[in-house]
């Protein structure tokens, strides 16, 4: 009963100065109003909370999951500490300010039916994925469709019913919109008995001194909250005649007409004569309602003195401007895959008490922290891992940066600022070109740095949404880890250095940059270890050492100590925060199930192979800058992504790395085992072969339908076509290999001396392979001298000039004289096959020496590439640059091949693809989802068939 009589009297005191008793310290559940449990109704209802939280029930048996969490986190949050509601006439006044540039706002119809390749609409993916909520939906509107085409009568309701499911504007304003519902029902309340609401059925019956009280409270509510999307484009999507960008607007002021509260915010673009007659473009930024039915109407107008994106970044530029029609004293920013709930609502006169009540040291706070629920990690493996992993974030890691570190910042949404003081020290976003790529948390270092607080606070959550897909969030994690690098060159992260106390500084720089540099150090040290035993085989170092009798006494206690070690380097104890927040929360029971299914799912190559994306990146922007903001998209999540697009995505970042930490392992292992009889190689390479396996073939793991035969064959002739395509001028990366290459350089381009000096110093470690090599190929037959590294280069170069002849050739006789090309590549060919025979036969060659020459020749072509492409204004004035592009062509073709051997080979058995998609989907099979006929992109026939009927 105590949860029953917290649940009704925490937040709603029919008395609330019964609350405020400070002159005696009372027990938690002291001094409650229990007037309302006598109350019948009321009673019966609390009976049945106290049941839906309690019983043990399967996950069959639940009506919804998702009312259940929501409920159960609501009554938990009343146990929490937090301070008395105020009266709304007294609490602090508020804004909400959602930046919108181009996402979804509304499902249409067409949106809702149309198919992707998998043959997959919207529509049929949520009803799939939302079953229980699908029949709760046509019961409340009393519907029975009898098929497909019975639902478009009533499209407008269902296209509600999507939006409020998918990552969209719509879910977000009504989310938001909670908060006005909210204070009206709690005005309602601090002027009437809440034991005779439930009695009183009719808004007439509340009247207070001959006004109508609802009346009251929706008057109270405007002055009290105010809700202003920053939808910088607006303007521009009404004047449009593109079909797509006109709905987008008719969208947008639906809204406003559905809600008459909502503001809208755009920046106006108007071109005018000057003073001297010249024609210009002036800017304002306006604030409009919606009026009526199909009009908005403007409110404010204020001339800007330019266009603030070609000042700052996009984003945050969109808050600024909207900024100054915000109200109130604080104010929340809201993304737009952001929801709330309209019980969390309830809680914000609470939260909002903080800035008042409370103080947090010597200090008032100045950001509110608030923890988010992430409603996208309930189908897919991938949504699991990260909903884990933000869970974890946003609870214990935030708790323990607020206090007792106290170096939390603002970490995205969904914050509350005070905005008195952050609108008179800088506004709540920086803004500055490239530098505060990641605007979020400059404006936590503004707010530290001008002696603010910054606070966490557990008893209220925000729902938001994240990328799900594997290619989603990797651009997810690109883009955080681009902006910890521009972090880390940023005047900001320096200057709070320099503030804080010492321990302050540790506990700053290892939550911040000094994670991602971290991770780039580890990395580092793989390749540091791995280039040093390379060079310790290849020059016999290693031989003479482990052959050593004092060295071979003390080999087994190191095999035992590497042994333990390697288990932990697996990337477990990365879980461990994730095992603690799921062990407070549900129970340490229910944290080491969660553990074992997240193993059995892969989520250690998962996350090392995320690992692999934020060093790559933060890297990148510490040696070349040019961080840019990277849009993720939130599609669907079982869509399959071709064998082309990832190949695209993730060559230079992680395959091309891959391919060499592999020849390393090859080359190390190949000239260390004549030697090397004990075990020690397994357990010092054992996680390195982990990682490489992990950067090589996750993105193909954990893509949906990647092992379905006719997926594959698919596949490959999209890759063909696209590596084939030889036009770059002009085309989209997704059209052409040549557009893609070109692109993939553009950091080199725009970087500086020193950037473009360390690439080609870094570049030199590729021919260690062949100085290396040569000299233990027997047709070296032993000798040191220079002048076999000379001969192989002369090697190398003839390569490289029959490759600038095949070029050449195919330049002047491809299309018009084909037979002539066909005669020079033929006697290439014989030319080729007579230096083969007359190296096996005078020189001795062997077929080992063949092996061994790749892998030590092909480090160096890498290298050659490299180079012309760092060098690429110089080279592009020779003849150099096509033979440059064919090489890297070649390279693609090759690594393209070598990945996509095993995807063809295990696509020939079937279960394999039914084995994938059991795990990437565990989760969705044990809640009855009818994952398969998802992925096939069926209907389930018999649907429609079935009666349905509403009691």
């Amino acid at each position: 009963m105590q949860l029953q009589e917290q649940l009704l009297t925490r937040n709603f005191p029919a008395n609330p100065s019964i609350l405020k008793d400070e002159n005696r310290e009372t027990q938690l559940f002291a001094n409650l109003n229990l007037d309302l449990i006598k109350d019948e109704s009321w009673r019966g209802k609390c009976v049945r909370l106290q049941q839906l939280m309690t019983a043990k029930e399967s996950a069959i048996c639940v009506p919804n999951l998702e009312a259940r969490r929501r409920i159960t986190f609501f009554a938990n949050s009343l146990f929490m500490k937090m301070p008395t509601a105020p009266q709304v006439r007294r609490m602090m006044s508020f804004s909400v300010l959602t930046p919108y540039f181009k996402e979804e706002v509304l499902f249409s119809k067409e949106d809702l039916h149309v198919k992707n390749e998998d043959g997959i609409s919207i529509l049929f993916y949520l009803r799939k994925t939302y079953i229980d909520e699908w029949k709760n939906f046509l019961e409340r509107i009393k519907f029975v469709p009898k098929d497909e085409e019975s639902l478009e009568s009533r499209m407008d309701e269902i296209s509600l019913w999507a939006s409020y499911r998918g990552q969209t504007l719509t879910r977000t304003v009504r989310g938001m919109m909670y908060y006005r519902r909210a204070l009206e029902i709690q005005y309602i309340h601090d002027k009437t008995d809440i034991a005779k609401l439930d009695r009183q059925r009719t808004t007439s019956s509340y009247q207070e001194g001959g006004s109508n009280i609802v009346d009251m409270a929706m008057a109270i509510t405007d002055i009290k909250f105010t809700y202003v999307v920053s939808c910088q484009v607006y303007g521009k999507q009404k004047a449009s005649k593109d079909p797509r960008e006109k709905n987008q607007y008719l969208n947008i002021l639906n809204l406003m007409i559905m809600y008459p509260s909502l503001r809208i915010a755009y920046i106006d673009e108007i071109e005018a004569p000057n003073r001297d007659g010249m024609i210009e473009k002036t800017y304002y930024s306006v604030l409009v309602k919606g009026v009526g039915e199909k009009y908005n109407e403007e409110i404010y107008r204020i001339k800007l003195p330019g266009k603030p994106t070609h000042i700052g970044e996009g984003k945050p530029e969109n808050q600024n401007h909207a900024l100054i029609f915000t109200r109130g004293e604080a104010i929340q920013v809201i993304d737009v895959n952001q929801d709330n709930y309209l019980e969390e609502a309830f809680k914000m006169r609470n939260l909002l008490e903080e800035f008042e009540s409370k103080k947090y040291g010597n200090r008032k706070p100045t950001i509110l922290g608030l923890r988010e629920h992430l409603f996208t990690g309930s189908v897919s493996s991938l949504s699991r891992f990260m909903s884990n992993q933000e869970n974890s974030f946003f609870t214990i890691g935030q708790r323990v940066l607020a206090n007792p570190l106290k170096v939390r910042f603002h970490y995205g949404h969904p914050d509350i600022f005070d905005r008195i003081f952050h609108i008179t020290r800088g506004g709540i976003s920086k803004a500055s070109k490239t530098i505060n790529l990641s605007h979020d948390i400059f404006s936590g270092f503004n707010s530290t740095m001008r002696e603010g607080n910054i606070t966490h606070h557990e008893y209220m959550q925000v729902g938001k949404g994240r990328d799900v897909r594997m290619n989603e969030i990797s651009s997810f994690e690109a883009k955080v880890a681009n902006g910890n690098g521009e972090q880390t060159l940023s005047r900001d992260v320096y200057r709070l250095g320099q503030r804080f106390d010492f321990y302050r500084m540790l506990s700053f720089y290892f939550t911040t940059v000094g994670f991602y540099f971290s991770s780039m150090v580890i990395i580092l040290t793989v390749y540091v270890f791995l280039y040093g035993r390379l060079y310790l085989v290849l020059s016999g170092l290693e031989m003479s050492i482990l052959l050593d009798p004092r060295i071979l006494e003390n080999i087994n206690s190191l095999e035992n100590a590497m042994a333990l070690e390697s288990v932990f380097q697996l990337g477990l104890l990365l879980l461990l925060p994730i095992l603690m927040e799921i062990g407070l929360e549900k129970g340490f029971r229910k944290a080491l199930g969660e553990f074992v299914i997240m193993q059995l799912q892969l989520a250690p190559i998962f996350f090392t192979f995320q690992l692999g994306t934020k060093t790559h990146y933060y890297g990148r922007t510490i040696l070349h800058g040019c961080a840019q903001y990277r849009p993720t998209g939130r599609g669907f999540v079982v869509c399959h992504a071709k064998f082309a697009d990832n190949y695209r995505m993730y060559s230079r970042s992680h395959f091309v790395k891959g391919f060499e930490l592999l020849i390393l392992l090859v080359v190390y292992i190949a000239y260390g085992s004549s030697y090397d009889s004990s075990n020690l190689y397994l357990f010092v390479t054992f996680t390195i072969w982990f990682l490489v396996g992990s950067w090589l073939f996750a993105p193909f793991i954990f893509n949906p339908s990647c092992f379905e035969w006719h997926k594959t064959v698919d596949d490959w002739t999209d890759w063909r076509n696209w590596m084939g395509n030889r036009g770059g001028i002009g085309m989209s990366v997704e059209q052409s290999w040549e557009a893609w290459w070109i692109g993939e350089q553009d950091h080199l381009r725009k970087t500086s001396i020193r950037g473009l000096l360390f690439e080609i110093i870094l570049s030199l470690r590729f021919l260690i392979y062949q100085y290396g090599i040569v000299y233990h190929l027997n047709i070296a037959h032993g000798s040191k001298s220079i002048l076999v590294y000379a001969f192989s280069w002369l090697v190398m170069l003839t390569v490289l000039v029959v490759l600038k002849i095949l070029s050449i050739g195919r330049q002047k006789f491809g299309t018009d004289m084909q037979c002539m090309f066909h005669i020079i590549k033929g006697l290439l060919f014989l030319g080729f096959l007579f230096v083969m025979v007359v190296l096996f036969v005078v020189y001795h060659l062997t077929i080992s020496d063949v092996f061994a020459s790749i892998l030590g020749f092909v480090p160096t072509g890498w290298w050659i590439l490299l180079i012309g492409q760092a060098c690429s204004p110089l080279v592009k004035k020779t003849m150099l640059w096509d033979s440059i592009m064919e090489l890297g062509r070649a390279y693609d073709n090759i690594m393209g091949l070598i990945l996509f051997l095993p995807i063809g080979f295990l696509s020939w058995f079937p279960f394999i693809s039914e084995f994938q998609t059991r795990f990437l989907f565990n989760q969705a099979f044990s809640r009855g989802l009818q994952i398969s006929s998802i992925l096939r992109g069926q209907k389930d026939i018999g649907e429609f068939d079935r009666p349905v009927s509403f009691p």
